[in-house]
């Protein structure tokens, strides 16, 4: 079985980020700067958060980061969106999921400009995407295409299947996996018999949202299996894959921890440099 480690390919791409990072530097005076907004104080966020901070700036970011309380309202966080999308050292932003339920994500992409999305999220972005044009790419769909161009795995031709439909991973996922000329079905709560389409496919990424959900029932032997999931039980990591099952089984395997989530924070730095570049282009233009 193939181990997937999301922390080499993560080495790798943040390894270039810190390149463009310095050309960036050497051409406009300053580095690229990074804007993260958290609301509330989820625990798993913060800790997150830590992790972005810590990459940034061994990539020769330059980070801010906004805390506002889950008392604060709408309004603030609009306006301190506002604040970011003019400020014109900040090169990308994002505000930390999940925000408290008050909070209403769609005024936050309203007020956000997406040239200064990091994330990806943005309607815009997402349009883009969908038409082959992108200008960001969602950050763990993007991590795990580059995955699976690290370890030379072709996606062209193959059959691919996508389980989870959000606009976080699932639908991009599938946008970027067609976008390669796979054949891509996508799957969710409502499907039935779910083994029928796992089981044939050459790719599954698993992004459904339960521990272990999936074990080596659901894969055939020349599958290629990504976990998106990331679940704390026992005081443990694991996936949405019960990885002991599927690894005596499947060709390849993505690991939780040290798989996906390595790549999400990478993709975040490649997007934001991407952005500063063709921020410093129209300013010239």
């Amino acid at each position: 079985m193939v181990l997937l480690d999301g922390r080499e390919v993560a080495k790798k791409v943040k390894t270039e980020v810190a390149g463009l990072a310095a050309k960036f530097k050497d051409k406009f005076n300053r580095p690229p700067q990074l804007a993260v907004v958290s609301v509330g104080h989820d625990p798993a966020s913060q800790i997150y958060m830590r992790n972005k901070e810590k990459a940034a700036l061994e990539a020769g970011f330059q980070f801010q980061r906004f805390a506002l309380d889950k008392e604060n309202s709408q309004e603030e966080l609009d306006s301190l969106i506002t604040k970011l999308n003019t400020d014109g050292d900040i090169n990308g932003f994002l505000v930390q999921l999940p925000i408290p339920p008050q909070f209403s994500l769609d005024s936050v992409y309203a007020a956000m400009n997406p040239m200064k999305d990091s994330d990806g999220f943005h309607p815009e972005n997402l349009g883009l995407l969908m038409t082959g044009r992108p200008r960001v790419k969602p950050c763990t769909p993007y991590g795990i295409m580059k995955i699976l161009e690290y370890y030379n795995i072709s996606v062209a031709g193959k059959n691919a299947v996508v389980i989870g439909r959000s606009n976080i991973v699932g639908k991009p996922m599938a946008q970027l996996l067609l976008a390669a000329d796979a054949t891509v079905t996508v799957c969710h709560t409502k499907t039935q018999d779910l083994k029928r389409f796992t089981q044939d496919a050459d790719i599954v990424v698993v992004a459904a949202g339960k521990a272990e959900f999936l074990d080596a029932s659901y894969f055939g032997s020349k599958a290629v299996v990504i976990d998106v999931g990331m679940h704390h039980i026992n005081g443990k990591m694991t996936g949405d894959v019960n990885f002991k099952s599927a690894a005596e089984k499947v060709y390849a395997l993505t690991p939780v921890p040290g798989g996906v989530g390595q790549m999400t924070v990478a993709m975040l730095l490649k997007n934001t440099v991407d952005l500063a570049f063709e921020q410093e282009a129209r300013r010239i233009i």
